[in-house]
């Protein structure tokens, strides 16, 4: 089965109809991370500079932001508030669609370090503190805590942090896993480079330097996308993005669908299993993408 996993997802990233977006490769050079809204708005983020700039579908500029320490940004999934941490400032800042700041929230005098923070909505907060090595449910709105969680792990090692329907997602730099807020171990699986989280509605997603990775419960971690050439990858509801050669690259999530049903229907209507598949078709499969240029 791992084996036309593998072919299944070379052919996608493949054979999909793909087509060069708006950014130039001036304005791709030094990215370190880019994110994309439902609205086809891309975020560049430049950790040389710590500079964070929005552009429309167009490449044209929409605004831009200039840090003096680092930031992690949570999600562009509503433009409108998109969450900024900093480890190093000890604080959350949400800008809106402008790129202008409308809040902050300032972990110093009320935590002990705040590790990581995930915002559930526009009134929780999830945040992992390290000196006491607890889980906090914080409301800012009205400056309360409402629940409080121990939380023994390894601080240094984690990246990422979402809280969903009771579950503990955390990503480090070599492992994904899942607790309870009892601190009970659901899952647990080996996973580098992990970036950060996505959620669609219940679907939980990894993104990556060079894929996107979805979790299903009580299965496991499944590829979705993937190009060990890629320099970035991410995603909206329509589109899988990714950076290659400093030159921006768009998937059709819909051709993608329709690829992944094509290929079933053909391996259910031959009735092969998967390590039956001849060593000719594998060959002329892997041919054929390499003459893509993959």
């Amino acid at each position: 089965m791992k084996l036309l996993q593998l072919i299944l997802v070379f052919i996608f990233c493949s054979l999909v109809a793909q087509k060069k977006g708006a950014l130039d490769s001036i304005k791709l050079k030094e990215a370190k991370d880019l994110l994309a809204d439902d609205y086809g708005n891309l975020y560049i983020y430049k950790n040389k500079d710590f500079s964070f700039t929005k552009y429309d579908s167009l490449g044209k500029q929409i605004g831009r932001m200039m840090f003096t320490v680092p930031y992690k940004i949570q999600s562009v999934q509503n433009p409108l508030s998109v969450p900024f941490f900093s480890e190093n400032a000890q604080e959350l800042k949400f800008v809106d669609q402008n790129l202008n700041e409308i809040q902050k929230v300032d972990f110093r005098q009320k935590f002990g370090f705040i590790k990581l923070v995930y915002a559930e909505d526009l009134q929780q907060l999830w945040l992992m503190d390290e000196s006491s090595k607890r889980l906090i449910q914080y409301n800012f709105r009205n400056d309360t805590t409402i629940n409080s969680y121990p939380f023994d792990v390894n601080f240094d090692e984690m990246t990422d942090l979402m809280v969903y329907e009771n579950k503990v997602y955390i990503l480090t730099k070599k492992h994904f896993r899942v607790f309870t807020l009892k601190f009970e171990k659901i899952f647990e699986s080996e996973f580098e480079n992990g970036k950060r989280f996505r959620r669609e509605n219940d679907v939980i997603l990894i993104i990556a330097n060079n894929s996107i990775v979805r979790y299903i419960p009580d299965k496991g971690l499944f590829p979705v996308f993937e190009d060990p050439d890629a320099q970035i990858v991410d995603k909206n509801t329509l589109t899988y993005f990714e950076v290659k050669a400093n030159k921006l690259y768009l998937y059709s999530l819909e051709e993608i669908k329709k690829k992944v049903q094509q290929q079933m229907n053909s391996e259910e209507e031959s009735k092969q299993n998967p390590e039956d598949i001849p060593k000719a078709k594998i060959e002329k499969i892997m041919d054929e993408i390499k003459a893509l240029g993959f």
